[in-house]
């Protein structure tokens, strides 16, 4: 483990030396001609004048006639980045700057940065409303739970884009895939199998429910935190109830054997564990494992230490092991989730997202790994025809489900995506060869 702190270090210094250098990860570039000062007449006054009527009449044309088209603004408190907790707005813009840069290298997305001094819940919802006329969509990004689940209810209600969170919904999504594949490959079915979910901050408490909406049953869910296994007679409840609804019906509708009690009593005749939990291996210990069902499934989700070590979970027994770390097999990485998600529901101008589309992402994602094994379950980040795939796949459920401004069939949609974000690779590309990107020295 030395290695992976020298490595860690290795990253930390070089991001300080290349954030000095390159003072921001993105940009705005102009994407149009300007060849004489006669062109700002067309682009600016009097020319303008002609598209800002056309929206007047009708605000969808938005969509059609400027950048909203291909716009995100990424939203964050900064109450709780990466495992960095509470670090406010300012310290949390670096991090919406490199989701802002993956957002645009893979899916062709213009994700705009926007941390967020709110004060309040309330706060937060007003300034995101005031900002809807400039996007397609909201991506909120490392904000502390329980209000997660609230404001991004509340935005969804409200809202005619979709709002989406992703260390709710995008860490839930790439979970999904990869149990779907690690089922196939010990040859289970989803309405048999239990599962554990160890830990119920916000990627737990949204997965549970896509795994339902996907086939699982909430009766053969059993949910865990820091006070033990969710169950309806928990003395916590009437606090449950108040300051964390979701986590409260979870604890009526899942658990149907009522268990109490903590993760060994749990896991006992389990299928899976997914685990987002503490940064600390030893959570999940072999004794657990030993405890579940033939060929248990391990999701040691915890960054940047797991909850129990691959090669630790294997010799007790485990089958299948993820963890979200790069360096071992099966990584469960939102990033192979938000850009094409946002990519469909841009190119569909879609007025919301729901579980059902997610599922259909999960599956585009699980599918795009023709032969998986133990050791591959889901794709890596360099398998460029995922993104438009899973674009596709979401962009035309929005449109089966009417959610859509602009329909279409899935071929239509993975046309478009593809042109766009091989157009947008070309571009990165060029401005590389060109020294218009520098290659800083490292």
């Amino acid at each position: 483990m030395i290695d992976d702190e020298s490595r860690t270090l290795e990253y930390n210094e070089k991001a300080l030396k290349l954030s000095e250098f390159y003072k921001g990860k993105v940009g705005i570039v102009p994407k149009v001609p300007v060849r004489s000062l006669d062109d700002f007449s067309v682009w600016y006054t009097p020319g303008v004048a002609a598209v800002a009527r056309k929206i007047a009449e009708n605000r969808d044309l938005s969509f059609e006639l400027t950048g909203r088209w291909n716009s995100v603004a990424i939203l964050t408190d900064g109450t709780r980045v990466l495992g960095l907790g509470n670090i406010g707005p300012e310290a949390a813009m670096p991090v919406m700057e490199g989701k802002s840069l993956i957002f645009n290298y893979l899916g062709g997305v213009n994700a705009v940065p926007i941390p967020v001094r709110a004060a309040s819940e309330d706060d937060f919802i007003r300034v995101a409303m005031a900002l809807e006329p400039s996007f397609g969509g909201f991506n909120l990004e490392d904000i502390e739970s329980p209000k997660c689940f609230s404001i991004l209810e509340k935005l969804q209600k409200t809202l005619e884009i979709p709002a989406w969170h992703d260390d709710q919904l995008g860490t839930a999504s790439i979970t999904l895939a990869g149990v779907i594949n690690a089922l196939r490959v010990v040859n289970k079915k989803i309405d048999d199998v239990r599962v554990v979910f160890n830990g119920a901050g916000a990627a737990n408490i949204a997965a549970a429910y896509l795994f339902n909406e996907a086939g699982f049953k909430m009766k053969n869910m059993v949910m865990i935190d820091s006070s033990g296994i969710l169950e309806p007679e928990r003395p916590d409840m009437d606090r449950l109830m108040l300051n964390n609804p979701l986590k409260y019906k979870l604890a009526i509708d899942t658990n149907e054997d009522r268990l109490k009690g903590n993760l060994m009593d749990a896991v006992n005749g389990a299928d899976i564990i997914i685990s987002a939990s503490k940064s600390q291996p030893g959570i999940i210990r072999p004794e657990h494992i030993k405890l579940m069902n033939r060929d248990p499934i391990v999701f040691a989700l915890a960054n940047p230490l797991p909850e129990i070590w691959p090669r630790d979970a294997i010799n007790a027994g485990a089958r299948i092991v993820a963890t979200g770390r790069s360096d071992f097999n099966n990584q469960i990485n939102n990033s192979l989730v938000f850009p094409g998600v946002f990519r469909g529901i841009l190119d569909a101008r879609a007025r919301k997202v729901n579980f059902k589309v997610m599922v259909s992402a999960s599956y585009e994602i699980a599918n795009a790994v023709k032969n998986p094994d133990e050791n591959h379950i889901v794709p890596d980040m360099s398998n460029w025809e995922l993104y438009p795939r899973v674009a596709a796949a979401v962009a035309s459920k929005c449109s089966e489900l009417g959610f859509a401004r602009k329909a279409g069939d899935y071929n239509t949609f993975l046309k478009r995506a593809t042109d766009i974000i091989e157009e947008n690779r070309r571009l990165y590309d060029t401005l590389i060869e060109k020294n218009i990107i520098k290659i800083a020295m490292r």
